[in-house]
């Protein structure tokens, strides 16, 4: 019959000595997700700083309005060799606008 010593000494979790890297392997990979979670969070505050203070679309219209004037040629960018000017009343002035 066993006694109570008998049961809490005897070893439940088989061999311990095969797979001896799985400790190293453990913090390895523990390290690795640090690591990486502290890039990401680096990322993401460098994209928060570079966001504007507000969304208010009549802002953003005031600012477009003020940083190109209101009769500037518009260069087109799909020219190959040399560049022709577009009005910003052309078709695809919309277009031009959100890529310049």
């Amino acid at each position: 019959m066993l006694t109570a010593a008998q049961v809490l000494a005897q070893n439940n979790f088989g061999n311990t000595r095969t797979g001896g890297l799985t400790g190293p392997m453990g913090l390895f990979i523990i390290l690795v997700l640090a690591a990486v979670t502290v890039l990401l969070i680096r990322n993401m505050n460098a994209r928060l700083r570079r966001l504007p203070t507000s969304f208010d679309p009549s802002e953003q219209q005031a600012e477009q309005a003020e940083a190109v004037p209101v009769g500037a040629k518009v260069l087109d960018p799909t020219d190959e060799g040399t560049a022709q000017e577009s009005s910003r009343n052309a078709a695809n002035g919309a277009q031009q606008d959100r890529n310049g």
